[in-house]
């Protein structure tokens, strides 16, 4: 069982902005003509999707004793206490309180996150933040896990 799992999906104004993207690459090209114009239509527009898709697609997982954040793998046994940030405090630890070792999974459309102490003492990250749309249902789950 998967005790936690979030996908960061971007937002759906984003994807109009992707098209926005392919309407101005059309207007660019519409001095060439209809068919490049068309060309740069769809090219723009899909090219900017890909790019909204890309970044968007970074999930935040508990599984297998792990938290999984994009490329990383923490074994939840090297993770300390776990603080739910609200929308003020996630901007502070983003800003000024942030720490330029720490691992951090940022996505600006997303205002809450959690911040998880690493106790590992060969780890020199001092925590792990992440954007997160539930910061109390990642905590319950690295606490469920912490305490298998």
């Amino acid at each position: 069982m998967q005790p936690y799992e979030e996908r960061l999906t971007a937002p759906r104004s984003w994807w109009f902005i992707a098209f926005l993207v392919g309407a101005a690459t059309a207007l660019i090209l519409l001095p060439f003509g209809t068919l490049p114009m068309l060309g740069g239509l769809i090219g723009g527009a899909a090219a900017a999707a890909v790019v909204v898709s890309a970044y968007g697609s970074v999930r935040v997982r508990v599984v297998a004793g792990s938290l999984v954040a994009g490329d990383a793998k923490i074994p939840v046994s090297a993770l300390g206490t776990a603080h739910v940030l609200d929308r003020d405090e996630a901007a502070a630890w983003r800003t000024y309180k942030a720490d330029p070792r720490a691992f951090m999974l940022l996505r600006s459309y997303i205002p809450t996150a959690l911040r998880v102490e690493v106790t590992d003492p060969e780890d020199p990250t001092p925590y792990v933040y992440l954007s997160t749309r539930d910061p109390e249902a990642l905590a319950a789950a690295l606490s469920a896990v912490r305490a298998q």
